[in-house]
């Protein structure tokens, strides 16, 4: 098999030795506005290449996490555009779910019987049923289940790091104060004071971050298994009183509703009112974000206070929280950050595309040299959701 690759324009070809029968695997460029990452880099191309798969990656697809064509035709893939990139590919892989290239859906030009592998895939109905039509049998990386097995693959938390680090740049930004003490021959500057919701990946991130910071952190979570590894980080751990069913099966904080949720809201309404900085990261897997703070919560902030909601690409977990735009509502600046990873995409990039990776190699059958579809394997039940015409989850 010969490797190309596109330097100004001009195609060079690269020797590439495969096995005839080697599994291809297409990478595609990200097409959703605003979204800088791709879900392979030169590392990882190399590695699934040494497995024995041939790697096809369309032109320009790393541009935007600072990874140009050459980088990736040096690590062995065929570099092209879409949609000869797809070529007999029996996987595409995207961060994003396809969308439409002008009047052509991006599925409309996958090889039928194929399989493709991202994140997101249940909601949209007009894709769902694109699936079926041309028998794609995919996988929903967000969908893996929370085992030992599936860590290396979990790119809910890789991403959520990431988000969890930012959110707390964006409120440093935003507030106009010091995080840290300051002693100074004028006087002595008091640290600023942090509350984070939620003590998932995002929420331990920011709670270490913040703490990097100089600033007094205190994190609220509905487990009470998570207060030691608050503690650890060097934050106190703030909590309602403690009920029954607080956490699901896969390891997530579940949405509680009545007194629960009453409770939890005059906790949080003290730690507020005291509180520079609020980091929101409640989210319910498959489900709009629960309410945390309602109007009338932040109205008790003080003036100048910045929330910054994590959650605001499932609706927020600000009662006032807009998606996607910075707000100030009583006197408090609200941010609705979308896809905070895109932001740092070349380490975002680095990240998903080792989740990818290790999937690919979790499931990839040396034998066959094909992808194999077991729904006994509970890492390959938890996020199928197509399989051969037949739509298995949705959202």
């Amino acid at each position: 098999m010969r490797g190309q690759r596109l330097t100004d324009g001009v195609a060079i070809r690269q020797r590439v030795d495969l096995p005839r029968s080697a599994m291809k695997v297409a990478f595609l460029r990200e097409l959703q506005e605003g979204e800088k990452r791709v879900s392979a880099v030169p590392a990882t191309v190399e590695k699934l290449v040494k497995a024995g798969i041939e790697v096809a990656v369309e032109s320009e697809a790393g541009l935007a996490s600072a990874l140009p064509d050459a980088e990736y035709a040096k690590a062995g893939a065929r570099i092209a555009r879409f949609p000869e990139v797809l070529g007999d590919a029996s996987a595409i892989v995207k961060v994003r779910p396809p969308l439409s290239r002008g009047s052509t859906h991006e599925v409309d030009s996958f090889p039928e019987g194929a399989i493709l592998v991202s994140s997101a895939l249940r909601s949209d109905e007009t894709l769902r049923e694109k699936l079926k039509r041309r028998r794609i049998s995919a996988f929903s990386l967000d969908l893996l289940p929370r085992i030992a097995r599936a860590q290396s693959m979990d790119v809910l938390s890789s991403m959520a790091n990431i988000g969890g680090y930012k959110s707390v740049l964006l409120a440093a930004n935003a507030l106009g104060k010091f995080f840290p003490m300051l002693m100074t021959a004028a006087g002595t500057i008091l640290p600023a004071k942090v509350l984070v919701l939620g003590a998932g990946v995002a929420g331990l991130q920011a709670i270490a971050t913040a703490r990097r910071l100089g600033a007094l952190v205190a994190a609220f979570d509905v487990r009470p298994a998570v207060k030691e590894q608050v503690e650890s980080l060097g934050a106190r751990f703030v909590a309602a009183e403690a009920h029954e069913g607080a956490e699901d099966a896969r390891g997530y904080a579940k949405e509680v509703t009545g007194d629960a949720a009453k409770r939890e809201r005059e906790a949080i309404l003290k730690e507020l009112a005291q509180s520079d900085v609020c980091i929101t990261t409640a989210l319910v897997p498959g489900k709009k974000a629960p309410i945390l703070l309602t109007a009338a919560m932040v109205q008790a902030m003080g003036l100048g206070s910045v929330i910054v909601d994590l959650a605001a690409e499932q609706g927020g977990n600000c009662e006032l929280t807009e998606p996607g735009k910075d707000v100030v509502r009583h006197g408090v600046t609200i941010l609705g950050p979308l896809n905070l990873p895109s932001t740092m995409a070349p380490q975002a990039s680095q990240l998903y595309s080792r989740n990818v990776l290790n999937f690919l190699l979790q499931v990839f059958d040396k034998e066959t040299k094909k992808i194999a579809v077991d729904r006994n394997d509970e890492i390959v039940r938890s996020c199928l959701i197509a399989h051969d015409g037949e739509m298995l989850q949705t959202g």
